[in-house]
């Protein structure tokens, strides 16, 4: 397949609860109101987190009126054959072709995979051009990266995450000429200071050096989440009172502002549909 057109972000992380289907719809809507053209794709067939957080947008935009925009969303099944190869073959090719039609109709595709290993989640890893990992703010979570040491907060091993990560990123490489841009992302961050806060980031800072990557800042703890997956918006869209059952307040303000800044981190081009311009995104106020 041709490494041309949209810019595709892979959401990955194969913990589960990682916050990587509130990342990848933020994301989405971000760019939709800058007015860019993009797909969202779940390949997670279990969970489908995103494709019922989209789900959940149509019904606000039917039942509430209110406009606002919606991503050309795509949720691709879990072959379920007797055969693994033929499986694979099959879902290689759904995957091949979602992709290829969706390359020059949009200017971004966002891809949430599931929190487990799978056929799906490594294709839509091999074929990201920027891959985000959200991490939970712990020790424990940062394990789905590398096995650290406890004392030093040194990487020992890296995980078999971490290792299908960078084989990805070899053979993309050299099959096309381009890199897999690969960011961290701390996610669930504590509004208070504290000795392990310090020691986690400090740890991923170590992780990222052993592992080629970059760490970008993360997104706080914040009750805001659970209040919008349910109407499927985001904190970039119109947000008023009788929609999320009380005013909105600085939280969802700062909220706002933590993913503004996530994107600038990510350093998106801003792809011209059918090129593979590298302009970096321009962020609005």
């Amino acid at each position: 397949m041709a490494d041309s057109g949209a810019h595709i972000i892979a959401v990955g992380n194969e913990k589960g609860g990682s916050g990587k289907s509130t990342t990848a719809l933020h994301l989405a809507v971000y760019l939709l109101h800058q007015d860019h053209r993009v797909a969202t794709v779940d390949v997670d067939s279990r969970q489908q987190t995103l494709t019922r957080y989209v789900r959940n947008r149509r019904s606000t935009v039917e039942t509430s009126g209110r406009q606002v925009p919606m991503p050309k969303h795509v949720h691709l099944p879990t072959a379920w054959g007797d055969s693994i190869r033929e499986n694979q073959r099959a879902e290689q090719d759904i995957f091949a072709k979602a992709i290829a039609g969706l390359r020059d109709e949009v200017d971004y595709i966002v891809i949430d995979t599931p929190g487990f290993d799978g056929n799906l989640a490594r294709l839509a890893h091999g074929m990201a051009d920027t891959l985000v990992t959200p991490i939970n703010d712990s020790m424990i979570d940062l394990d789905v990266l590398a096995r650290v040491d406890p004392v030093s907060g040194e990487p020992i091993e890296t995980s078999p995450y971490s290792r299908n990560v960078q084989r990805a990123r070899t053979e993309r490489l050299a099959s096309t000429g381009r890199g897999i841009d690969w960011v961290l992302v701390r996610n669930r961050i504590s509004n208070l200071g504290s000795r392990n806060a310090s020691q986690v980031q400090s740890s991923i800072e170590r992780v990222a050096a052993r592992l080629g990557c970059r760490v970008a800042d993360g997104i706080a703890e914040r009750v805001i989440f659970r209040s919008l997956f349910p109407i499927g918006m985001t904190v970039f869209d119109p947000l008023e009172a009788d929609l999320l059952g009380s005013a909105p307040t600085m939280s969802h303000v700062n909220a706002r502002q933590e993913y503004r800044s996530l994107v600038a981190a990510l350093q998106l081009p801003t792809p011209a549909v059918g090129s593979t311009a590298t302009e970096p995104l321009r962020l609005s106020a």
